[in-house]
């Protein structure tokens, strides 16, 4: 089985499927023998080619957890490297006060937990851009980069404004993480352009929409409790995409589609974000063993001119959320912005 790469920088080539470990951090009540064969699970995507992991500071558990998998990778793998990304975001409260040290301290903490002396990739958010420094702390973690600290700088969920202000003091980011799908194609507009110019990446999360684009979901009802913040998260998204009905004739033809092919409906949903312009990789979750099997079936086809077509039939009646990346999650005020959490490191 051959899992697609890219060369995200001249010496730095990630797998185009990246392990998410959004889903096993605390908010997704993941327990007993879930977490217990975690890292089975993960050793099991890294022996099928998915070499790239992603986590995050905010994440907690995660980067511990990684950890742990990453000092049972290299005392019985067969020397295949493994690349993990991880996140620099500042609690919303905290940002008046964040600093060099600030900076610093989160950094080294992300070493310590990881147990590595230099981070792959780091991915930085600011929340308000009523508070300065966003420029600032950018250029913190650029230099922890020339220090050795950082192989890499990315970014996530910013729009194009706020990568031209990075720009503008020197700043390249490699790449950007942002919610990318079938039903959210936010993207393709001003992000997508700025990549044209700029040669960054996306890294698109979200292509599952926390498992709704699967064929667990087909011919499913409608209901008012959600098992974790995934899905409570992608729910607004599909409402934002055109409501329930809309989201279960998009799921039924991405289900015939896999079915001409021999393949899942997850497989059609990745496939589809994978053939997007600018698209560098899509991050994809996976909590129990064969689920990330069915993902990489992404890369054993190809869609026809009549698969596309299909699709786009309901993107032309259903067009998703609209406004630039991370607009509606950025209003503290909305439906998306009131169900965020802003404070995990102090957490």
């Amino acid at each position: 089985m051959t899992v697609e790469r890219h060369d995200l920088a001249p010496d730095y080539s990630i797998s185009r499927v990246i392990h998410g470990g959004w889903q096993f951090s605390a908010g997704h009540r993941l327990s007993g023998n879930v977490l217990e064969a975690a890292i089975d699970v993960l050793e099991a995507s890294a022996e099928l080619g998915v070499t790239t992991f992603d986590c995050a500071d905010i994440y907690t558990g995660v980067e511990e957890l990684y950890g742990r998998f990453l000092r049972r990778w290299s005392s019985t793998s067969n020397g295949a490297e493994i690349q993990i990304h991880t996140k620099f975001v500042p609690d919303w409260a905290d940002l008046p006060r964040v600093d060099a040290a600030y900076v610093r301290g989160i950094i080294e903490r992300s070493l310590t937990r990881l147990g590595v002396e230099r981070l792959d990739l780091v991915q930085f958010y600011w929340w308000r851009d009523e508070v300065p420094g966003f420029e600032e702390t950018a250029g913190v973690l650029d230099e922890l980069r020339g220090e050795g600290k950082i192989r890499h700088l990315a970014v996530t969920n910013l729009d194009r404004a706020r990568l031209r202000r990075l720009n503008a003091v020197g700043i390249s980011p490699v790449s950007n993480q942002v919610q990318y799908s079938l039903l959210d194609r936010r993207p393709a507009g001003a992000l997508a352009s700025h990549c044209e110019t700029s040669g960054m990446k996306i890294l698109g999360f979200g292509a599952l929409a926390g498992g709704f684009l699967t064929d667990r979901w087909l011919g499913g009802a409608e209901t008012a409790e959600y098992a974790n913040r995934s899905l409570v998260k992608y729910r607004l998204i599909i409402d934002e995409f055109g409501g329930w009905e809309a989201f279960q004739a998009l799921l039924e033809t991405m289900s015939t589609i896999g079915r001409e092919h021999g393949v899942d409906t997850s497989a059609v949903a990745l496939r589809w974000v994978l053939d997007q312009p600018h698209v560098g990789a899509v991050v994809s979750g996976a909590t129990r063993p064969g689920q990330m099997d069915r993902n990489v079936a992404a890369f054993h086809f190809e869609f026809t001119d009549g698969d596309r077509e299909a699709l786009q039939i309901h993107l032309r009646q259903a067009p998703g959320p609209a406004g630039d990346v991370f607009a509606l999650e950025r209003d503290r005020d909305g439906p998306h912005g009131r169900i965020m959490k802003y404070d995990l490191n102090r957490e």
